[in-house]
């Protein structure tokens, strides 16, 4: 079976097509950061507009570098929500229109599912059931997975998501825009024994989440450098970055570490745009190691929105027995406790 997926939630358009016994036969992404960049964030009628100008060109890419003509696709997946609802719909409206001309059924699919269930792309892969630990820009949440479409919200966030208070903190310390990958990079060069930033809810039980007290932390630590004699140096902007980022690394694997004690699971699933930071991976690494557990992540370039992750879920959708959507819905806001297991 040939799965071809549409991604168009955010800022990046991605295209793949899955084969069910080779597995991606070819995948690519448009990122629309440089058009971004200039604002400081996306822009939802900017990105709408890029997705219409580069989803159909990408899809022909796809299919060629596949060597696929439509004739040989059996489906197609395409992200319906959570995401920005101008951009959904050019992926919703193209998936549609081909499915139609084409004759083959379309499946939504849930992005946050398209990303939990990324890493099962990778060898070895994971098997339900297992912790996933979902880390982005827009979210950040704790999943029991006891099966494909059977999950569990154990702990999320109260306020921002993880990758979005990097993105704020980056902002706030004049990185730019995407903020998130700037920082961690900057913390490279900063010196941990010198800021000491809070875990925010780890001294209390339960598996939530709470990260915009980080960024008031960091603004005040900015502010009371600025008014020393020196003013606030390149040094401090490291040291800040290595400090924050730092607390919010061991705040998610305390998390991390108190769910699968809860569970009994022994493996651990993170996926989502900040799960490529690199010493996020580290620590994770460390913490299920004492568990005598696994942890799996995606290849880096499946962490970011991909359409290999929508093809993927929808090919497992299609296999679970999904039914063909027949109406063109988005949803912005779409909780993943809302999803159900397939007949």
């Amino acid at each position: 079976m040939r799965v071809l997926g549409i991604e168009t939630s955010c800022d990046e358009t991605g295209i793949a097509l899955y084969d069910s016994e080779a597995g991606i036969l070819a995948d690519a992404l448009y990122s629309q950061v440089e058009l971004h960049a200039e604002y400081g964030g996306v822009v939802p009628e900017l990105a709408s507009r890029d997705h219409i100008r580069k989803v159909i060109p990408l899809i022909r890419e796809v299919l060629d570098r596949a060597q696929c003509t439509p004739q040989q696709i059996d489906a197609i997946a395409y992200t319906a929500g959570p995401g920005l609802v101008g951009a959904l719909m050019v992926g919703a409206a193209v998936a549609k229109s081909l499915a139609f001309a084409w004759g083959v059924p379309s499946f939504p699919v849930h992005h946050m599912e398209g990303h939990l269930l990324a890493p099962m792309l990778e060898d070895p892969a994971p098997s339900a059931p297992f912790v996933a630990l979902l880390v982005s820009g827009g979210h950040t949440q704790l999943v029991n997975v006891k099966a494909i479409g059977d999950y569990e919200i154990l702990g999320e966030s109260l306020d921002d998501a993880a990758g979005e208070a990097f993105d704020k903190t980056a902002k706030m310390l004049g990185l730019g825009y995407p903020g998130g990958p700037r920082l961690a990079a900057r913390a490279e060069t900063g010196n941990p024994q010198r800021f000491k930033f809070p875990r925010p809810m780890c001294d209390r039980p339960g598996l939530q989440f709470s990260f915009s007290g980080l960024k008031t932390f960091c603004l005040n630590t900015k502010e009371a450098c600025e008014q020393s004699p020196t003013g606030l140096t390149e040094q401090d902007v490291a040291d800040i970055c290595w400090a924050f980022q730092d607390a919010v690394v061991e705040t998610l694997a305390i998390k991390c570490r108190r769910a699968l004690q809860q569970t009994g699971v022994k493996q651990l699933v993170i996926a989502g745009g900040v799960s490529a930071n690199l010493r996020l991976r580290e620590r994770l690494q460390e913490v299920v190691a004492k568990l005598g557990a696994q942890v799996f992540y995606p290849q880096l370039r499946y962490c970011t929105d991909n359409g290999a992750m929508i093809a993927y879920a929808g090919y497992q959708r299609v296999l679970a027995g999904a039914v063909p959507d027949l109406n063109v819905q988005v949803r912005a806001r779409w909780p993943m406790s809302e999803l159900k297991a397939e007949a």
